[in-house]
């Protein structure tokens, strides 16, 4: 099965040091149901509120790094904070959203819980949060150094100009010039022009005879 409903204990496996207490208040608080599911590659989390009968449901990837899990957790809990104080008046990730994530992230950035360079990312993500954390490319950068590290696999932005790389089902590019804050690739097989984020992860081909 793709999901799994967290019974809070096992949540400790998913979190960094320190943060568990903190997270499990506002869960039974608000009546979460969390579930943990597998990797997916356009969201890290999603959040629905409470309907009729139901709680509010927040899913997380089992995927990441604590680090990375407690971020998403708390991106996700500021949808709900701000759902209990605006319903369906607010944009998704307008003001409100961003209000509500930069207090409860201020909370565990208090704990010291983070390592100082995802902390200090961190600090300044408070000015103005991204709408997701895909879309985060400095909170990306610093968080993938505590991901555990797969053969092959690196950040694009590490890869020469006129490198050839793969993606997940085996589609290969050139990388070309950086255009503004992404990098412009040719897929091999079409001519077609894409761009990349620069901490989008690719396998390196190995153009050696």
């Amino acid at each position: 099965m793709p999901k799994q409903e967290a019974p809070l204990h096992q949540l400790k496996n998913y979190l960094p040091e320190g943060s568990f207490g903190g997270v499990v208040h506002y869960l039974l608080h608000y009546k979460v149901q969390l579930t943990i599911t597998r990797e997916r590659k356009s969201v890290l989390g999603d959040y629905r509120n409470s309907h009729l009968n139901k709680n509010h449901r927040i899913s997380v990837n089992g995927n990441l790094n604590p680090y990375a899990f407690l971020i998403t957790l708390l991106h996700e809990l500021a949808h709900l904070f701000t759902f209990e104080r605006y319903g369906h008046r607010v944009q998704a990730h307008g003001q409100e959203w961003k209000n509500e994530f930069s207090k409860v992230l201020e909370q565990f950035l208090a704990k010291q819980i983070f390592p100082a360079d995802i902390q200090q990312t961190l600090l300044k993500t408070l000015q103005n949060p991204a709408a997701s954390s895909c879309a985060d490319t400095a909170l990306l950068r610093v968080l993938y150094k505590y991901d555990k590290k797969r053969e092959g696999v690196l950040l694009i932005e590490s890869l020469p100009a006129g490198a050839l790389f793969s993606i997940r089902g085996g589609r290969v590019f050139l990388k070309e010039e950086r255009v503004r804050k992404r990098f412009k690739c040719k897929e091999i097989a079409t001519g077609k022009i894409y761009l990349f984020s620069p901490v989008y992860e690719v396998q390196a081909v190995n153009t050696a005879n």
